[in-house]
């Protein structure tokens, strides 16, 4: 299997495994819904969890970038970016291609904190809170760190909240709880 062929497989298998999770995916679901035989499969992932982490590095780097690019097309001062990442967070949230988070699900499937598929997706949500803490850091918070914490708590609790309940409000609920978090951590 070429790189594009592989590239290819990691792409299509990241969208199987968001819609239907990782223990209810089996093999032949793969084969059937990304047309690439279980040989060809094998000959570039020794197992099923190498392809799951290869399809959550993916996501990681699509998912990251695509938070980045869209805060800074939002605002341009920390404090201000800050508050964009909940409006990113919302248009995530509201849009056809939410179903909520690959990680928190990964993380809930593979519940072993040593297993290499949980250590990622917690890896995963720590890159995103070091965003968020330079973030604050750079808008004046005196403690960064709980901010940042604080924020992605808030951040993580609509993103389970949309997945169980729908999404209809509670993005703009978690940007209200955000504002008064960041309000209260920077100086006027």
């Amino acid at each position: 299997m070429s790189a594009s062929k592989r590239e290819e497989l990691v792409q299509k298998a990241l969208q199987v495994f968001y819609v239907h999770g990782f223990h209810a995916t089996g093999m032949d679901r793969l084969v059937a819904e990304t047309g690439i035989s279980k040989t060809s499969m094998y000959k570039h992932f020794r197992t099923k969890e190498d392809l799951i982490l290869a399809t959550l590095r993916l996501r990681d780097e699509q998912f990251r970038n695509m938070v980045v690019r869209r805060v800074e097309e939002l605002a341009d001062t920390p404090r201000a970016r800050l508050m964009a990442s909940f409006d990113a967070l919302i248009e995530w949230m509201e849009s056809d291609a939410f179903n909520s988070c690959m990680f928190i699900k990964a993380s809930s499937e593979y519940q072993d904190a040593s297993h290499p598929i949980h250590r990622f997706s917690a890896e995963h949500k720590r890159m995103l809170r070091d965003f968020m803490e330079d973030l604050a850091a750079r808008a004046g918070a005196e403690d960064p760190a709980a901010l940042a914490r604080q924020l992605m708590m808030v951040k993580e609790g609509a993103i389970v909240t949309a997945h169980l309940q729908g999404p209809d409000g509670v993005g703009a609920d978690a940007r209200t709880a955000a504002s008064i978090l960041i309000g209260a951590a920077l100086p006027s």
